[in-house]
């Protein structure tokens, strides 16, 4: 049965929703845009002729990385600055991007969209503030990686291989339908291209083989939706394993514990 792929508003193939579906964005400032917060790791900035320019420093699983592009530049005022952690699955797409992303917003009016009202929320305080500008974070998120997958600012991992439009059927297909018995062969059909040529663009641009990655987006939503509760054997078939003793064997390989038994907390 052919895989049912979503596509945007336009009729194109949606590269981005099946991930971002599987992030959890949070937006930890109090008050509302508080922008002298030194773990500020999303900034607006609006310099003397007003123009505005976005930083956004992704937080790595080691925390936050400083980048000399976080700070003003002269003559420009913090207007905006908050505190964003992305968790669930899917951080390849953080973990893809530059480790920072500076955006002057004259040029890119599809984020200057959001980040209007996001100041707003700031410098105009009205009742549902909080609220309002955790949702406009998270919009800006998305639009940062739509803007960091079309602009190409990441020279290797998922977002290069999203942006390569062959290479993206396949990345598509392996985020929509996990538990499809995907080989290199089925994998290549997606992308249009000859087995081959699809194995060596993919390592190119993505940094990992097909079947390697295939591996670990299984074994991530495995882990989960184990955490979620369900059962190994529910899970093993979710994710294409040929049989619980087999994702067992490879869950215990990528985590270093059995899919039943919960990893020792450190002190």
């Amino acid at each position: 049965m052919p895989v049912a792929y979503r596509t945007s508003f336009n009729g194109r193939l949606d590269r981005l929703s099946s991930l971002i579906d599987r992030l959890r964005v949070n937006v930890s400032n109090a008050p509302v845009g508080g922008k002298d917060g030194k773990e500020a790791n999303l900034r607006i900035y609006q310099a003397e002729d007003g123009s505005l320019r976005l930083v956004f420093c992704p937080s790595r699983e080691d925390g936050i990385r400083d980048c000399d592009g976080m700070g003003p530049e002269a003559a420009e005022t913090t207007l905006v600055g908050a505190r964003i952690t992305i968790t669930g699955i899917g951080r390849q797409l953080i973990n893809a991007l530059p480790d920072c992303i500076s955006v002057p917003l004259a040029e890119e009016p599809y984020l200057n969209a959001v980040v209007t009202p996001l100041i707003e929320e700031v410098t105009q305080p009205r009742c549902g503030g909080q609220a309002a500008f955790q949702r406009l974070c998270e919009v800006v998120v998305i639009r940062l990686l739509r803007h960091a997958m079309e602009e190409g600012k990441a020279d290797t991992g998922l977002l290069n291989g999203l942006a390569h439009p062959r290479i993206a059927a396949a990345l598509v297909a392996i985020h929509e339908a996990p538990g499809e018995q995907w080989t290199l062969e089925k994998l290549a059909t997606t992308a249009g291209m000859s087995r081959t040529q699809f194995a060596v663009t993919f390592k190119e641009l993505v940094g990992t083989t097909p079947m390697g990655y295939l591996s670990g987006w299984r074994l991530d939503i495995a882990r989960a939706e184990l955490e979620a509760g369900r059962q190994v054997k529910a899970v093993a078939t979710l994710c294409g394993f040929s049989s619980p003793a087999a994702f067992s064997r490879a869950f215990a390989r990528r985590f270093g514990h059995s899919p039943k038994k919960r990893p020792v907390e450190a002190a």
